[in-house]
């Protein structure tokens, strides 16, 4: 092939469905020849652009594009302190992009590249919500009527939302309310004189919700539906055990994110308590996390966010690691991830014999028009289109309609009964 140079890198952003998107387009010598790469964060994606267009632009232009893994690394350790999301988001973008010009110049999708198929398209697990635990079923038996073999299930969300309140910042304070069960009822602390704006929670009503809301959904459903749920880390260390423990009856294909980064060396015990699978990695920036639970054989599948974590290139080596020791991928895809990272997510879950399962939210129409390509969603599994590279483009025209709105997210923000601030 003939010699090849990156001529420019060009950070694209766009929101067509309620997310902050952050696109890398890496444009080469070759006219018409460019990639793409998802370097999203979706809450300081300003801060991701100036990686970019500051930082890596003028670092990268010049270069030969088909050396990925010197550039990796060369782009890693230039800005000398590391390991952040920000600037792993930009790296990321910039990776995805490189893998997706080299398998377009070899003229084949990314999967060929990576060493061909396992499989002929990647189960994914839906989100069904509801207020009640009947509501969730309700949500539940119709993604399984979609043709859906796995579906997390959430009551409100992230904390609930019988009992969880936003609150303006001249709201006055109220109760949380009453979260209805099918054996009882919990009683919710309302939130004090004078609390602060944000979304408030009740961790144990929380936790106590969730066997109520299993012991439900197995007694209407039975077990042929394989079922998921996302703590994301809202329990004390101690309480996400106990969680983990109490659910072990209802067969849940994986528990998500039961603990924070900072609690990992809780995952022994979880370990010694229960059975019930572990998933997680969707906040990991770093080797340093990921990689004792997977030694240690303390996780079941790795959730790791690849725009987060620098892009395919330690995806695809951490993906390696994880079938020795027997635990499985399943690629964090809200959302907040573009198509063309969903495209990645689905090349590594086609190449990967420890694949385990792929979330993945859908795409709305706006989605599909700003970017060409999008995976497609048959009977519950993920297909690539087929065409060289990720597969995916983008409409810059189309793209610009749907400028990122400003300013902080808000569901970030939670708070416990008390007041106190607390992870999302």
């Amino acid at each position: 092939m003939a010699s090849l140079t990156i001529r420019d890198v060009r950070t694209i952003l766009t929101c067509p469905s309620g997310s902050r998107l952050v696109v890398v387009k890496l444009e080469t010598s070759e006219p018409g020849l460019h990639g793409l790469g998802c370097a999203t964060f979706t809450q300081r994606h300003l801060a991701v652009k100036t990686a970019l267009d500051e930082y890596l632009r003028p670092f990268l232009v010049g270069k030969d594009p088909d050396r990925i893994e010197d550039i990796w690394q060369t782009s890693y350790q230039n800005s000398y302190w590391r390991n952040g999301p920000v600037l792993n988001n930009a790296l990321s973008g910039i990776d995805m992009a490189l893998w997706d010009i080299k398998a377009k110049r070899a003229g084949m999708p990314l999967y060929q590249l990576l060493g061909g198929k396992c499989r002929e398209g990647a189960v994914i697990y839906g989100h069904a919500d509801g207020r009640d635990p009947h509501e969730v079923e309700d949500h539940v038996r119709a993604f399984v009527e979609q043709g859906y073999q796995y579906v997390r299930a959430q009551m409100g969300g992230y904390g609930g939302r019988g009992w969880r309140s936003f609150l303006s910042s001249d709201a006055t304070p109220r109760s949380l309310g009453r979260i209805r069960g099918e054996a009882t009822d919990h009683p919710i602390r309302p939130a004090p004189e004078g609390a602060l704006p944000g979304s408030y929670y009740d961790p144990r009503a929380y936790a106590l919700s969730v066997e109520t809301l299993f012991d439900h959904l197995r007694s209407q459903l039975g077990f042929d539906v394989e079922l998921l749920h996302d703590v994301h880390e809202r329990l004390a260390p101690i309480d996400a055990v106990g969680l983990a423990k109490a659910l072990e009856p209802y067969k849940l294909f994986f528990l998500e994110d039961p603990l924070a980064p900072e609690d990992l060396e809780w995952f022994q015990m979880i370990r010694s308590q229960t059975t019930t699978p572990i998933a997680m990695g969707e906040l990991f920036n770093h080797p340093r996390e990921w990689t004792p639970l997977i030694a240690n054989r303390l996780i079941d599948f790795m959730r790791m966010h690849i725009s987060q974590m620098g892009g395919i290139t330690p995806a695809r080596k951490v993906a390696a690691m994880g079938e020795l020791f027997g635990v499985r991928t399943a690629w964090h895809g809200p959302g907040d991830v573009s198509p063309v990272g969903h495209a990645a997510n689905l090349h590594l879950d086609l190449v990967c014999a420890n694949f385990g399962v792929q979330e993945f939210g859908g795409f709305a129409d706006a989605e599909k028009e700003v970017f060409p390509g999008c995976p497609e969603l048959r009977g519950g599994y993920l297909y690539p289109n087929e065409q060289p590279g990720l597969g995916v483009d983008i409409d810059e025209e189309k793209a610009a309609r749907y400028p990122p709105f400003a300013g902080p997210d808000s569901w970030t923000l939670t708070r416990r009964p008390d007041g106190t601030p607390a992870r999302p």
